[in-house]
């Protein structure tokens, strides 16, 4: 334990955030109506957005200007939901944020919750500060199955009419301010043959061999941006990355399989246009399709994208970026390999960085974890926000 003196003021909100199990699959009300709720008591009235299910929402908030206005501004933006803890050996229940050593332990303390309670816990000082610009919070859903959330937040955004100057997305960084990662795309790929003995296999379609035709085919292409590039050595892997993940087909042993289907993850260089990759991936997809129908023509191959997160690259000589190092972050010259929505908000024009409290290589495994000393450091640094937005600053 932490004496008082070192002790998160956020601490009470990660705790409360943890406790509402938000994994993807689930559905993120819960926590979408205790932050509306909260915001509400102190009359900031939210924007809850639902999803078309209605089981899924973003919000987003605006602290107003001393003025009134509610234009402009900075945007603070997390995600809402996690990745599931099925499976994992954890020392502490996931959903009971727990501190040893310095450390809170917890699903979503690093990946991101930690960040979204240091804004809560820093709204009654933003209500306090005359300022002379909105702060705007900005939550969403689904960022771990593809950003889906972060795709309808910049819309509802812009729809909002509240037209932010920056956008800082505080995923784990280590308070470093990230300025690119590569894009995250997830496609399914369906191979559906048609069904047979196995003691007549003439008169059948494997999917399954031609589904590893296919993942053959994928890891070859991965092998040649490895070895060929193109190379960004901004990035601590210089090259587009790509590999068949999932995989699911066949029901016996005795019966040609009729229906393979995979799922696969590319991610690219800002050198490397993801739609040139996915025309790669149909091309081969409807090779092989012809080769099925060859052999049957009520074979198929289908091709569905799942996910599609952009690049992000910040703006030459973003102010956003300078602001970040102003208020104590520290400028990081390498970029990194995993997605965020900033990719989304910077598409809308929006200046954006990625800076957070936390580590990614504790995001998503069993013990996830983030220190003390990085939720006071964002504390401090949403602080100094705060107060450079003071009017009269």
């Amino acid at each position: 334990m932490t004496d008082a003196a070192a002790t998160p003021r956020s601490l009470a909100w990660v705790r409360r955030l943890v406790a509402i199990d938000t994994t993807s699959r689930d559905s993120n009300l819960p926590l979408i109506e205790v932050v509306a709720q909260y915001l509400r008591e102190h009359d900031v009235e939210p924007h809850v957005l639902p999803d078309e299910s209605g089981r899924k929402a973003n919000l987003v908030a605006t602290i107003p200007a001393a003025d009134g206005g509610r234009v402009g501004g900075v945007v603070l933006s997390g995600h809402t939901d996690v990745v599931p803890v099925d499976g994992q050996e954890w020392d502490s229940d996931p959903f009971e944020a727990v501190v040893r050593d310095g450390r809170l332990y917890g699903r979503g303390t690093a990946d991101m919750k930690g960040f979204i309670a240091v804004a809560l816990e820093a709204l009654p000082r933003m209500l306090a500060t005359p300022l002379n610009e909105p702060i705007h919070l900005a939550l969403t859903y689904d960022e771990e199955v593809g950003c889906l959330g972060g795709a309808q937040i910049v819309k509802q955004i812009a729809d909002l009419g509240i037209a932010p100057r920056a956008c800082i997305v505080g995923e784990p960084t280590s308070m470093r301010v990230i300025t690119g990662h590569k894009s995250m795309n997830v496609v399914a790929v369906t191979f559906t043959g048609v069904a047979a003995h196995s003691s007549l296999t003439p008169n059948g379609v494997n999917a399954i061999e031609y589904a590893a035709a296919f993942i053959r085919f994928v890891r070859e292409q991965a092998q040649r941006w490895r070895e060929a590039g193109p190379f960004d050595e901004a990035y601590p892997v210089a090259y587009t990355t790509g590999g068949v993940n999932v995989v699911a087909g066949g029901i016996a042993s005795n019966t040609v399989a009729d229906r393979c289907r995979l799922e696969l993850d590319f991610r690219t260089i800002p050198a490397v246009a993801p739609g040139n990759v996915l025309e790669l991936l149909r091309g081969e997809a409807a090779r092989l399709e012809q080769l099925m129908q060859a052999e049957n023509p009520g074979a198929s191959v289908d091709v569905e994208v799942l996910a599609a997160v952009p690049s992000f690259e910040a703006e030459d000589g973003s102010r956003t970026v300078e602001l970040a190092v102003a208020l104590g972050a520290t400028e990081a010259a390498e970029r990194v390999t995993y997605g965020t929505e900033a990719g989304q908000f910077a598409g809308t024009g929006i200046d954006t960085i990625v800076c957070g409290p936390g580590d990614i290589a504790q995001a998503h495994g069993p013990n996830e974890y983030v220190d003390l000393a990085q939720l006071l450091a964002c504390e401090a640094f949403v602080d100094r926000l705060i107060e450079h937005l003071r009017a009269g600053d």
